[in-house]
């Protein structure tokens, strides 16, 4: 019993303490969808949670329903690859998408496995839904980014 509690403790604590922003992490199904947009460790149990329990997420992925892409591929974090590249190269990506050319879409080109001129063309192209302000965070700037890859 001492021992089953000491490590439920322990994961406790190894949850609660690491700061990484989680990106998608809870994949696809119903409890990802009803709790999109949220951010934190109580969301994402209550989506993981939500699509254990309804077993949804098997049948998302095979009938293609519930935010779930037949098609899709497990790529091991390549939106969080595309986010810690994002914050901390922000200023430079945007000017490199503002002009559709330079080394940070080239380096996305290679994280996403695509064609250079095809990211660039799209992000060039896209400018204005991947920066509407001044003011955008590197999570948004990578899902927007992510999305407009994936089209």
């Amino acid at each position: 019993m001492n021992k089953t509690l000491f490590a439920s403790l322990m994961l406790s604590v190894g949850i609660l303490s690491n700061p990484a922003n989680a990106l998608d992490s809870t994949g696809c199904g119903l409890g990802s969808m009803a709790w999109r947009g949220q951010s934190g460790i109580i969301p994402q149990v209550a989506a993981v949670t939500t699509n254990g329990i309804f077993g949804n997420q098997t049948f998302g992925i095979t009938f293609g329903t519930s935010g779930c892409d037949p098609n899709g591929r497990v790529t091991g974090g390549t939106q969080k690859m595309i986010l810690a590249f994002v914050e901390n190269n922000m200023e430079q990506f945007a000017i490199d998408a503002a002009a559709g050319e330079g080394e940070t879409l080239t380096t996305l080109a290679g994280i996403l496995n695509m064609d250079e001129q095809t990211v660039a063309l799209k992000t060039y192209q896209n400018f204005a839904v991947l920066f509407p302000d001044e003011n955008v965070n590197a999570v948004d700037l990578t899902l927007k980014f992510y999305e407009i890859m994936k089209a």
